[in-house]
């Protein structure tokens, strides 16, 4: 992303959070020509800009793993700048897109129109190039030219690459560009047609399920791949128990596997699909209607059950899972106004997500510096983004700036994402990004 720079620019009286060094408190950051000068308690001299976060926390930039952006070829869901708009308003100064639009990114011509789009949004956007030719599973992309063009890993998303010989070499040549691949794990035959969790449930309301079995077995195969090649690989929303087990295990054998989680697995489970309102946390004036399905609970991997959200949470905490990623995903209104059978999956979290972390860390699960940690340097280390996720002189000057107090009312149609499908509409949350600096430079206050 080409910016302008801006001047000099102090930022005093913060509490910080920086999860590398483990610093937190009160510090002054200065900040020249979009890189970090100079971090101390109290800092004197001259600035351009100064600003007082009194009462603030400053935390490295907050950077998702897992977004879709739609663009090319789904602008009518979101486009590159109204995603890269919905971030910065979230808190977030990166994020990576996925491959699945239309015509796929599997191809440095679309790799480069992304970044060429990308140039005016005033976060950074990363692309994550596909695994396979059209994410069919059969052929690999040329991930040389992919790479050369700009991207920044490789995933079919939204699919698994069902051939174990093909996921294989993608792990091997992807390592051989320093990049790592990001697995949507789910066996397809297990998953079928299914359009919810598969328990009680699904059982009672006649809706067709998708066992846990289909997401832990593929993490079982991803794993043992990675361990036999002695490779990274990264898994994408983690939703069940024994998935967090798989990944527990195979972290304690050695085996260099990441993980994250979404926000919506982690707040909610199936019953959210018959009654959004269960857990009685919508405030009046946003209450759907009782015991009416709503399709923005379908997604994929779908709400699981209370004690898989159980799980993800204290494998969260204990730093089993490795990031929160929200995979947002937008879909216009009327796609999701049709039969739950029938709508598309996927919800949006971009503009929610810090919100719902900052209730972990409200209801005491996380740490504000574990906080930091799962929003920014955990997805810069997988991402291998060296000056990014801590503040240190020379990184980027990237920084997310939170009012811990501000409480708010997730309201979807103040949203600057192009789409509203949320199922957290009408939630209550505890604090909020202020503000959003790229490169030094403001992008959101």
């Amino acid at each position: 992303m080409s910016k302008k720079m801006e001047g000099s620019l102090l930022l005093r009286n913060g509490r910080l959070l920086d999860p590398e060094s483990g610093r937190d408190g009160r510090f002054d950051i200065l900040v020249e020509e979009g890189r970090i000068c100079r971090v101390a308690p109290r800092l004197e001299g001259p600035a351009d800009r100064v600003i007082d976060l009194s009462g603030l926390w400053i935390m490295p930039g907050a950077i998702d793993l897992h977004v879709h952006l739609r663009e090319p070829g789904f602008e009518y869901k979101e486009t590159i700048l109204t995603g890269a708009r919905a971030a910065a308003a979230g808190g977030f100064t990166s994020i990576a897109c996925m491959a699945n639009t239309s015509p796929v990114n599997d191809n440095a011509a679309v790799t480069r129109f992304i970044l060429e789009q990308a140039a005016a949004a005033p976060v950074k956007v990363l692309p994550i190039a596909a695994i396979s030719r059209e994410m069919r599973g059969e052929t690999l992309v040329e991930m040389g030219d992919l790479v050369a063009a700009g991207a920044a890993a490789f995933s079919d998303d939204g699919r698994t690459v069902p051939n174990s010989k093909l996921l294989r070499h993608a792990m091997e040549y992807a390592a051989l560009f320093d990049r790592r691949l990001f697995c949507h794990c789910q066996d397809n035959a297990l998953f079928a047609d299914g359009v919810v969790h598969e328990g009680l449930l699904a059982a009672a309301h006649g809706l067709a399920g998708i066992p846990s079995l289909a997401e832990e077995i593929d993490i079982a195969r991803t794993i043992m791949l990675a361990e036999y090649l002695g490779l990274p690989v990264h898994i994408c929303h983690l939703s069940t128990r024994g998935g967090v087990e798989l990944v527990r295990a195979a972290k304690e054998r050695g085996v260099a596997v990441t993980a994250e989680v979404t926000p919506h697995h982690l707040f909610l489970d199936e019953r959210a699909v018959a009654d959004l309102d269960y857990a009685g946390e919508i405030v009046e004036g946003f209450r759907p209607e009782p015991r009416r399905y709503n399709t923005n609970t379908k997604m994929s991997p779908p709400l699981r059950s209370a004690e898989d959200v159980e799980a993800v949470r204290q494998g969260l905490a204990a730093g089993v899972i490795d990031a929160v990623a929200t995979d947002h995903a937008p879909h216009e209104a009327t796609e999701k106004a049709v039969e739950y059978d029938l709508a598309p999956f996927g919800v949006v979290g971009l503009e929610t997500a810090l919100g719902l972390v900052l209730r972990l860390v409200a209801e005491g699960l996380l740490s504000p510096l574990r906080m930091a940690g799962v929003l920014s340097l955990e997805p810069a280390r997988i991402l291998g983004l060296a000056d990014r996720g801590r503040v240190v002189e020379g990184a980027a000057a990237d920084f997310t700036v939170i009012d811990p107090e501000r409480e708010w009312v997730v309201d979807p149609e103040s949203f600057r994402s192009r789409s509203r499908n949320t199922p957290f509409a009408g939630w209550r949350l505890p604090g909020r990004a202020v503000k959003t600096i790229v490169d030094g430079r403001v992008v959101f206050e």
